[in-house]
């Protein structure tokens, strides 16, 4: 599982595979977070393992942004693709950089203060 989902990583393909949760996870923490119930009806079981079974050894595109795991496990729970791990990266990166703006746009103004004195 480590050196093949690494792999689907670095590059725009992935193959999907049937393995034990426990053999992904090697040891580390983990959840079952079902965080969109909420928002959507899940799907039957029973259609959810029959969707999942039909993928195993498919190649299917990979992109982090738009077509990760996350996506495709919701798309497979709830018939939606949505992943909040790139919501939250991308709200992460949005705070980042109008932090920097902020900082930078007060010292650019001190600085400009500053010389406006002398």
């Amino acid at each position: 599982a480590g050196a093949s989902s690494l792999f689907s990583v670095l590059t725009s393909k992935a193959v999907v595979k049937r393995e034990r949760l426990k053999d992904v996870v090697r040891g580390c923490r983990y959840r079952i977070n079902n965080i969109l119930d909420h928002k959507y009806r899940p799907r039957p079981v029973h259609e959810i393992l029959k969707s999942a079974n039909e993928m195993i050894d498919v190649e299917m595109e990979y992109s982090f942004l738009e077509k990760n795991c996350e996506h495709f496990v919701t798309k497979l729970r709830y018939d939606k693709a949505e992943c909040g791990q790139v919501k939250d990266v991308i709200l992460s990166l949005f705070i980042t950089i109008v932090g920097v703006a902020a900082v930078s746009s007060i010292g650019v103004l001190r600085s400009a203060l500053k010389r406006q004195k002398q």
